[in-house]
């Protein structure tokens, strides 16, 4: 019985409240690093490349415009996460300023009080050196410290040997403090001195520090004010192609209602090749030569592109985001590159080399017809080939070469539709033996 696609599921919904919900929802939570932000990009990327095959048989200049309007609102998303990672440099970079000029600050309050201090200890070294001097003047004019023999042999008295006596200790004490406190303020000039040139180179570091972060913070504003003007652009950008998207609701629907129509097309032509298949089983049945091949190989079929496959698009029902509704994938799509080959799934016969031309859809097709086997006919199907190398008629091996993958048709990029049809419905490829995924 052959499958049938589902219509729409549903009525059409309006693109904004669908797929297009707004830029407050709009692509994933924005990165906070560098590394976040590559990865969005790599899922975003990932993302349009399922949409590639997703919207296959839509026509190629709607398919256009919504991949163009999906892949804005990845920009967007990915210009916030840029403008958010710029503020937060900027941020950053502010505050290292501050910090900066906080430690500036500090150094040069140090350096004016070591300068203060340093003025100080000139002063007491001055005063000192005038003490010093002045003791020696006296000494000079002999009023220097008499021996202790000499104030004993001078002595008129007891009395008279004690006061001379405490005189001459203070002034020996007057010396020695004229001379210590000399010694300790040129000391402490000394070590106030080896401060401030640290002090003082400490500052010229902090004041290239500062400069630096004065050039590098007006660069961060610079940047994030670029990535604000970036996504203001990018949201205007949006806005519009979502409003044309909403504009050609009917004209995604009508470009679906064709591809039914082809989808169509292909079950009535499989329909007439199970027929063919049917009459020459029976005659080499009735010839007693047995109906159709007996495969017990696991291997007996294989995908038309080497293995092991990349899925860009299951089997199954799809469904279409601009139009909100639900249609059959009769295939799988798989990642290929363009020219490369695409072989014979097994050994059978060319039933159809279809080209592009007259075939929008589909674009150059190919029907390969394996005939009955196990009692089943199968035909596989491959779509979008950017050329042929086999004519209708042909017999071929397993392994051929029947034509190299394009991008024909109603599609937007290079891949491999591959079908696979058991008498008269399609099945789901990757169920077979053999077709193997990363």
């Amino acid at each position: 019985m052959r499958t049938r696609r589902r219509r729409r599921l549903s009525g059409l919904l309006a693109v904004g409240a669908l797929c297009l919900s707004g830029l407050a929802t709009a692509g994933p939570a924005f990165a906070t690093d560098r590394d976040d932000l590559v990865e969005q990009q790599e899922q975003q990327a990932a993302e349009i490349e399922s949409l590639q095959s997703s919207l296959e048989g839509v026509d190629s200049d709607l398919q256009a415009i919504y991949l163009k309007t999906e892949e804005t609102r990845g920009q967007v998303a990915t210009a916030e996460a840029e403008l958010a990672i710029a503020q937060n440099e900027l941020a950053a970079a502010e505050r290292d300023q501050q910090a900066v000029a906080a430690q500036l600050e500090a150094a040069q309050a140090e350096l004016e009080s070591i300068e203060a201090d340093i003025e100080q200890g000139e002063y007491d070294i001055e005063k000192a050196r005038n003490n010093l001097a002045e003791l020696g003047r006296a000494q000079y004019r002999g009023e220097s410290t008499p021996s202790t023999v000499d104030m004993i042999v001078n002595a008129n008295s007891t009395e008279d040997f004690l006061d001379s006596y405490a005189s001459s200790e203070a002034l020996n004490r007057a010396e020695s403090s004229a001379l210590t406190q000399a010694q300790q303020a040129v000391s402490r000039n000394e070590t106030r001195a080896a401060r401030q040139s640290d002090v003082e180179e400490q500052i010229s570091g902090l004041k290239d520090q500062a400069d630096a972060l004065v050039e590098e913070k007006t660069e961060k504003e610079a940047n994030a004010q670029n990535k604000k003007d970036e996504l203001e652009e990018l949201q205007a950008s949006y806005e519009g192609q979502a409003a044309e998207l909403e504009s050609r609701k009917e004209d995604f629907q009508a470009s679906l209602d064709k591809t039914q129509s082809a989808y169509d097309d292909t079950a009535a032509a499989i329909a007439a090749i199970d027929a063919e298949n049917a009459r020459r089983a029976a005659a080499a049945s009735s010839g007693g030569g047995g109906g159709g091949t007996v495969s017990t190989g696991s291997s007996w079929l294989i995908p038309v592109v080497p293995t092991p496959l990349y899925v860009t698009s299951p089997f199954g029902m799809r469904w279409y985001p601009i139009t909100g509704g639900y249609w059959m994938h009769n295939g799988v799509d798989l990642r290929s590159t363009c020219g490369s080959p695409q072989y014979a799934p097994a050994n059978g016969t060319i039933a159809r080399v279809i080209p592009a031309a007259g075939n929008s859809t589909h674009g150059n097709q190919i029907y390969v017809n394996l005939g009955t086997v196990n009692g089943h006919s199968w035909v596989v199907v491959t779509n979008h080939l950017s050329a042929f190398n086999v004519s209708v008629g042909q017999t071929v091996r397993q392994g051929d070469i029947i034509g190299y993958t394009g991008q024909t048709g109603d599609v937007t990029g290079c891949h491999v539709h591959m079908e696979v049809w058991r008498d008269g419905s399609v099945i789901d490829p990757m169920s077979l033996p053999g077709f193997t995924t990363y």
